[in-house]
């Protein structure tokens, strides 16, 4: 999550840079051939105009799918902060602060946190950290915490090496991390430590967990529909070709009469560029957020919210020293 103000020009600039000399390329290749005498090339402008009125809508469109799966994922971890606190008090409320059984599955629930945001940090086919742009923004800006240590090694922070033995041969950790708090809580309640309504409080904040678990799984391995994404894909390379094409004729018109004529020809480079760029950018920029928890400077910051209820579940048993919060570097913070 970027936590400036804004993203800077020159960061515009950096991550567009690529994109923008095949833009002025692509622009430039139909204007020298239109001054040396291929006027035959220049295309009618209006059906042009029109496949940029359409594209306008597709873009949009995905920008307005791509808003909806991130502000979705920030309010799945924003519930998550909540549930997590509510199950913390009341499980401390119901045992003391004291016990060691509050202790062990207040560090499960680090656990828990722990796994499902390096289950949600893994790589997918169709996510877009693997575009060079954004290779390069990421390098030396910041990095992706789950991509730099092991599971295992965080997690043997949090849970006995006989939990983490078992832990480490199941598929879905975190759901069995979930169940093992189920688990623990059917045992107090046959036991008689918790009383049927101590236990039916605890179990829905399992419950709840569990949903808000399914609900980020479902962003992850869920891409934006494949078909409007190629859509507006192909749309977006024929506009770009065509562009300059159709440009020609209005950028010679320009200055005739003036003593510019025979010269405004070659406005259709930078214009022809800029609004290609324009259309380009705004199809990237949806495509950089689609995917929430990819690791990209555009993510909804689950290290940092899970390091945050960290703290607050921590100093609920009144630990010290805490964890340091985790904070932004170079205004990204994940």
């Amino acid at each position: 999550m970027h936590t400036g103000r804004r993203y800077s020009p020159y960061e515009f600039f950096r991550w567009t840079l690529r994109d923008t000399l095949l833009l002025l390329c692509i622009a430039t290749v139909p204007t020298v051939l239109y001054v040396m005498g291929f006027h035959f090339i220049a295309l009618p402008w209006p059906p042009i105009a029109i496949l940029g009125t359409a594209l306008a809508f597709i873009v949009g469109f995905k920008n307005n799918a791509s808003y909806g799966r991130i502000w979705e994922a920030r309010q799945i971890y924003g519930a998550i902060i909540n549930d997590s606190r509510s199950f913390g008090y009341t499980l401390r409320d119901a045992l003391g602060k004291e016990s060691a059984v509050v202790k062990k599955m207040f560090y499960r629930h680090f656990a828990w946190l722990t796994v499902l945001r390096f289950q949600l940090r893994e790589p997918r086919s169709w996510e877009n950290m693997r575009r060079s742009s954004n290779r390069q923004y990421k390098k030396g800006r910041y990095i992706v915490p789950e991509w730099e240590t092991k599971a295992e090694d965080e997690l043997g922070k949090y849970l006995p090496a006989d939990e983490l033995q078992y832990l480490l041969s199941k598929k879905n950790r975190a759901t069995q991390l979930i169940a093992l708090q189920s688990e623990t809580l059917a045992e107090l309640k046959q036991s008689g430590v918790i009383n049927d309504f101590q236990w039916k409080e605890l179990q829905d904040g399992i419950i709840k967990l569990t949903d808000n678990q399914g609900k980020a799984e479902r962003i992850k391995n869920f891409p934006y529909p494949r078909n409007f994404g190629s859509v507006a894909t192909y749309l977006m390379f024929i506009f770009v070709t065509l562009l300059p094409f159709g440009l020609l004729k209005e950028c010679s018109k320009i200055g005739d009469g003036t003593l510019l004529e025979g010269y405004t020809i070659w406005f259709n480079i930078p214009f022809s560029a800029i609004v290609a760029w324009v259309f380009h950018v705004l199809d990237t920029i949806g495509e950089s957020s689609v995917n929430p928890f990819e690791g990209s400077a555009n993510d909804v910051p689950i290290t940092q919210i899970s390091r945050t209820i960290e703290i607050d579940m921590r100093d609920m048993l009144n630990e010290t020293p805490l964890p340091e919060p985790i904070v932004a570097q170079h205004n990204i913070v994940l």
